[in-house]
């Protein structure tokens, strides 16, 4: 137990302790609903924020507190395996720092596609309980079920038939049966989505990318 507590407190693995204690105090408060659930969540995905930007990475459909638990779970039990079984051995010195942060990006990069996998297996057992089918499903593919008078529609959730959401129907934009769309903003008044075809969120994600890369050039073209 002794090594391991050592390295829990050797960087970079502290970093990955801070957060984790942040984590279990924030889910003691959410347990006594104190702190809510969708802390992050905002009404759209129009914007770049925390919510948005686990959205692009795969973790749609999940609140996205639960998405960094295991983000930083699975991050920090690599970080932790790599301290144990090689930093510890060598001498670093000033190197530490260094490596350190090279292993941050790693355990992130690897620990990203298995937390968005966990996340999803966990969407059909989530989806049944009332706090996670609000603004966490924002990015969520669903497919058009059938009109529900002239200002709404009903839509499942891909691969979950038991999980229907209600859909506001734009004008010059209303979903039609059998559609494939994305939800993008929820409307809390009306207890109902927002979407838009799943090509064009997809097209549209291509092209504010590649807006955000050419800005960024840009920024560096000026610095220079």
């Amino acid at each position: 137990m002794q090594p391991v507590i050592s390295a829990a407190l050797q960087f970079p693995t502290i970093v990955f302790t801070f957060l984790l204690g942040l984590l279990v105090l924030y889910w003691m408060l959410v347990l006594l609903r104190i702190a809510p659930l969708e802390l992050f969540e905002r009404d759209s995905l129009r914007d770049d924020h925390m919510a948005s930007t686990l959205v692009s990475l795969g973790f749609a459909g999940v609140p996205a507190t639960l998405a960094l638990t295991f983000l930083v779970v699975i991050a920090g039990s690599f970080a932790l395996a790599v301290e144990l079984l090689v930093l510890r051995w060598l001498s670093l010195g000033m190197l530490r720092v260094p490596v350190g942060v090279l292993i941050l990006w790693v355990s992130f990069a690897v620990a990203s596609p298995i937390a968005a996998a966990l996340c999803h297996s966990l969407h059909r057992g989530l989806h049944r309980y009332q706090p996670f089918t609000r603004r966490c499903l924002l990015g969520s593919a669903v497919i058009v079920s059938g009109r529900q008078g002239d200002g709404f529609a009903m839509a499942v959730i891909e691969n979950e038939p038991n999980s229907h959401v209600r859909l506001h129907c734009k004008e010059g934009d209303c979903p039609q049966e059998g559609e494939r769309r994305v939800l993008v903003k929820y409307l809390a008044g009306e207890s109902a989505y927002r979407s838009v075809m799943e090509q064009t969120y997809l097209d549209t994600r291509v092209r504010l990318n590649k807006l955000r890369l050419r800005y960024h050039h840009q920024d560096e073209g000026y610095s220079t």
